[in-house]
């Protein structure tokens, strides 16, 4: 998803594409009235791997991976990442995320667990962001540290089952509420620090 990114795109494809493992890269902008969508259409040509859908709204977070995904499931991909636009998302652990995937079905970028971190949060950011962590938890059960954390990698047997629920929630809330179904399904998730 990318919204109001315009400074940001050109080094984050420029860094994916960087990666040994030539990825290919979708985005979904909501008509970002910096010229984001703009500038990832003229960018296609550089990129031939680059994709872009135009929603001409900003129609949330969790719409726009639930669409992407479903528009990608039918592809021959095994390993989805999905991730920030804004470079909060190092590009260069997406290596580390599709390596934990070999025994997991969801892999979380985790800023919680044993090694992870947040560098240049607020207080408040932290706060609220262990917060929302804590009671996730506790209310549905999860176990692990950072169901909120956007960077993530998923197997196609997880979205395919995914994409059969009725999920509905936007923002951060669809972070958690992938990771509550994949645990209730009982598919294996692993948190790799970031």
């Amino acid at each position: 998803p990318a919204y109001n990114e315009r400074e940001n795109i050109l080094p984050l494809i420029e860094r994916c594409a960087a990666l040994p493992l030539c990825p290919d890269l979708y985005f979904i902008d909501d008509g970002s009235p910096d010229g984001t969508g703009e500038l990832l259409e003229t960018l296609r040509f550089s990129y031939p791997r680059l994709r872009v859908m135009h929603r001409p709204v900003k129609l949330g977070l969790g719409s726009a991976y639930r669409q992407a995904f479903r528009l990608l499931l039918p592809e021959s991909y095994d390993r989805y990442v999905a991730m920030d636009a804004d470079l909060s998302h190092r590009p260069e652990s997406i290596p580390d995320l599709l390596h934990a995937s070999s025994d997991a079905d969801l892999v979380i970028g985790s800023r919680y667990s044993s090694g992870g971190a947040t560098k240049n949060w607020s207080a408040a950011r932290r706060l609220l962001s262990r917060t929302a962590n804590h009671i996730a938890r506790g209310v549905l059960g999860l176990k692990v540290k950072d169901a909120t954390a956007g960077f993530r990698c998923y197997r196609g047997e997880l979205l395919a089952a995914l994409d059969g629920l009725d999920m509905r929630s936007n923002g951060y809330s669809f972070q958690v509420e992938t990771t509550y179904y994949a645990q209730l399904m009982g598919f294996r998730i692993r948190e790799e620090p970031i």
